[in-house]
């Protein structure tokens, strides 16, 4: 059967993150188009291990005529997507803030379509973690303090302000502020509650621990959240903020321990969990939320 014409592709929104991949070859098309239920997950499946999930939750409102909701597993996780048939020549791929969508040829296979996604998966995840924490720096954006969610308020009156009862966060700002000002006041505000709050828990648990430091400064490292050196210097990575204060306490003692012992070996975790008891829930915390995953700051 011959092939209609492919269409002109629709113009795209400068937000939306697109990726072409043309196909060589035209297999059959073999089969109806799939069902509209999700393929099941091993996480759906009693006794199995949970599979995290790296899409939005699916829409609650139905699907347009002709899209189809679809699951995938990953090497990160359960991937699911909105799968459209058209005339297109190529498998097209959208990510946006509702998650990805896929547009494909009605000749492609289902088999072909999900190789290409295990192709691209990291490109794939890559661009779906930049949505997901993408903060829209206006009046009312919200983005988290202490584990809980702020919200900004703007206001060209008064003075910078935070109501730890409301959780709103006042900037003496015009409400048509620029978002590079709003965001530039956010994190400047961020990193002296944090410059404040680990000075305070430094002295907390250094007093536990009967050990002095050298001095300590905040860091933005992407890939440590605290570090400590043999001369008794401590940086702690200001993202920390972010995190509930359980997590901050633990990466604070776990800093603080090394003064006793300069590696991580069994003695290592025994003085942290002689100041702080709770330390694998926060490890394992800390190590499954890299500071990739936090608000784009």
């Amino acid at each position: 059967m011959q092939k209609p014409p492919s269409r002109q592709r629709p113009a795209v929104a400068l937000d939306t993150l697109q990726l072409d991949l043309p196909f060589e070859h035209a297999p059959a098309y073999s089969g109806a188009p799939p069902a509209n239920e999700p393929a099941p997950l091993r996480g759906d499946i009693p006794n199995a291990d949970p599979v995290p999930v790296l899409t939005p939750a699916a829409p609650q409102t139905p699907l347009p005529d002709g899209v189809r909701l679809r699951r995938i597993v990953l090497k990160a996780g359960a991937l699911e997507y909105r799968l459209k048939r058209s005339s297109r020549r190529t498998i097209g791929f959208c990510i946006d803030g509702t998650g990805l969508a896929i547009t494909a040829p009605r000749w492609v296979t289902i088999a072909d379509i999900e190789s290409a996604i295990l192709d691209k998966q990291k490109w794939i995840v890559n661009k779906l973690t930049e949505w997901q924490t993408r903060v829209e720096w206006k009046d009312g954006a919200q983005f988290p303090y202490l584990g809980k969610t702020i919200s900004v308020s703007l206001s060209a009156v008064g003075m910078l302000s935070f109501d730890d009862e409301t959780n709103v966060l006042s900037l003496a700002l015009p409400a048509l502020a620029d978002a590079q000002q709003i965001k530039d006041r956010v994190q400047g505000w961020l990193q002296s509650e944090a410059k404040r709050i680990f000075g305070e828990r430094l002295a907390v648990y250094a007093a536990k621990l009967g050990v002095e430091y050298r001095a300590y400064a905040l860091s933005s490292a992407a890939t440590r959240w605290g570090s400590c050196s043999s001369d008794g210097k401590i940086r702690l990575n200001w993202r920390l903020i972010h995190f509930p204060m359980s997590i901050i306490d633990y990466v604070v003692a776990h800093e603080l321990a090394h003064l006793r012992e300069m590696n991580h070996s069994p003695r290592f975790w025994q003085t942290v969990e002689s100041i702080f008891p709770e330390f694998r829930e926060a490890r394992h915390t800390l190590k499954h939320h890299p500071p990739d995953l936090l608000p784009a700051l």
